[in-house]
């Protein structure tokens, strides 16, 4: 980490980053100014329009993160009217919209298809119409980038395109895949933009048989989000200890959204109002 004086020592790089990290202040202010909040990511809603707001209500939720949509809708989050329909769902119901997400990376991958790239481009403008400053890339199933050199590169060179861009909005792009904390700092090295981040998913990283809590302490200043899951456990009765995950993120001071993406054995709404009150208890 570098001090102030040695940004502003480097000229308009090192502007360009102290000004992007003022932008983002309010998320990283201090201790008794920052706060947790717990969301849902809404395809684990099982709502694939504003309706998921409604949802979250019944849950005792803070906000959704929203799913900038599939190619069978070609990516309906783009169209102003439904963008609307969103901001007026969540005003409704009293939550946040709390980030946009780009599921569909996993069907249509940003390592190879020109689609995606496309698509990574117009979700800044979704972002900043919905007044979010955090778009998750995810890289699953067939984005999958672990073991895949080539794929990194590729996403490496378009992320080097995009990401002045992003910083010129004050968006976060947020990377979830099942590669290692040192993997994704070698990313956002290569990538050199303060824009790009890792959105951390406890679970997945547990499939992995990566320590997670140490993960967390390895990426200090470079987490954006955390997606909480573990496997097809109810939080709190599985592998991972939320506790530990809290020491770990005080630890960093981070502060910010998590967002349940958990199992719901039994059904859907009292499954997650339990995990909702599960995480509240631990991350205050």
């Amino acid at each position: 980490m570098m001090t102030r004086r040695q940004l502003i020592g480097r000229g308009s790089q090192g502007a360009a980053v102290l000004a992007f990290g003022s932008a983002l202040a309010p998320l990283f202010a201090s201790p008794d100014q920052r706060r947790f909040k717990i969301g849902a990511c809404q395809w684990s809603l099982r709502k694939d329009g504003p309706e998921c707001f409604e949802v979250a209500k019944a849950i005792g939720l803070d906000g959704v993160q929203v799913n900038m949509g599939t190619e069978a809708n070609n990516m309906a989050l783009r169209q102003a009217p439904v963008q609307q329909a969103y901001i007026d769902a969540a005003k409704r119901s009293g939550l946040e919209i709390a980030s946009l997400a780009l599921a569909e990376f996993n069907n249509v991958p940003l390592k190879s298809d020109a689609r995606a790239a496309a698509w990574l481009s117009d979700s800044l403008a979704v972002a900043k119409a919905l007044n979010v400053r955090l778009v998750m890339i995810a890289a699953f199933g067939k984005g999958e980038l672990l073991g895949d050199t080539p794929g990194i590169d590729h996403t490496v060179e378009l992320l080097k395109q995009i990401a002045p861009h992003a910083e010129q909005a004050k968006l976060i792009l947020g990377l979830e895949n099942y590669l290692s904390a040192a993997d994704n700092l070698d990313i956002i090295r290569r990538v050199g933009s303060p824009a790009v981040q890792v959105y951390y998913d406890v679970g997945n990283s547990t499939d992995k048989g990566r320590d997670i809590y140490q993960e967390i302490r390895q990426l200090k200043d470079h987490l954006c989000e955390f997606h909480a899951k573990d496997a097809d456990s109810m939080l709190g009765q599985g592998r991972i200890d939320f506790h530990k995950v809290r020491e770990a993120m005080d630890a960093i001071d981070f502060r910010g959204w998590i967002h349940l993406e958990a199992a719901a054995p039994h059904a859907l709404v009292p499954d997650y109002q339990a995990q909702c009150a599960f995480l509240k208890g631990i991350f205050k």
